[in-house]
């Protein structure tokens, strides 16, 4: 059902949330695990919006809910831009780190304990079947969109959860590497100088 299919995501989220708030010194690591955070916040709250928030707008007893729901994940994306900074140990980069991480835990807790009941009395059981399957997929298919933004960080091709990049191989100089530059012209010999 999409309850279960969602609470994947916010135990994932409360994970994330709380090791960011532990990360000290490793400002590379600190910075990879943002991004996996923010990666995972903006594509649950997509796929989330999409195929749990939208059809119930569209019940009565939805709406307030709904709407409510809508604007903290708004809140959560003004905090995101906020600690997208360059420089994670800038003062008071963590404090806000910490805020975010209440507000998500916030969100999650009053998401599952209200919401979900609310919903659970609104959509039939073949509409929660269904938008499980539509929210499981939209999930995967937002990461990748969300991840291709950064260097650090990638989808799974097994499980579809973000992770850290494998680092680049490094490519072959080919400044001052004759044929190096040859190959990437497309011949296979260096040009003859004088």
């Amino acid at each position: 059902m999409i309850f279960e299919a969602i609470r994947e995501s916010h135990d994932l989220q409360r994970d994330l949330c709380r090791k960011l708030t532990a990360s000290r010194g490793d400002m590379a690591a600190r910075q990879v695990l943002f991004l996996q955070l923010k990666v995972e916040l903006m594509a649950h709250a997509a796929a989330e919006e999409r195929h749990l928030y939208v059809p119930l707008l569209m019940e009565d007893g939805g709406m307030d809910a709904s709407r409510h729901a809508l604007h903290e994940h708004h809140q959560v994306d003004e905090l995101l831009e906020d600690l997208s900074v360059r420089n994670k140990k800038q003062d008071g980069w963590i404090a806000t780190a910490k805020t975010l991480s209440f507000k998500v835990r916030h969100h999650l807790k009053e998401e599952e304990s209200k919401f979900f009941h609310v919903a659970g009395r609104l959509l039939s059981d073949a509409k929660k079947k269904q938008l499980a399957g539509k929210y499981k997929r939209e999930i995967v298919r937002m990461r990748k969109h969300y991840a291709a933004e950064f260097q650090t960080v990638a989808v799974s091709a097994a499980t579809g959860l973000v992770k850290p990049a494998k680092p680049a191989a490094d490519k072959p100089a080919t400044r001052g590497n004759a044929k190096a530059g040859a190959q990437l012209r497309g011949m296979s010999k260096p040009r003859r100088t004088r």
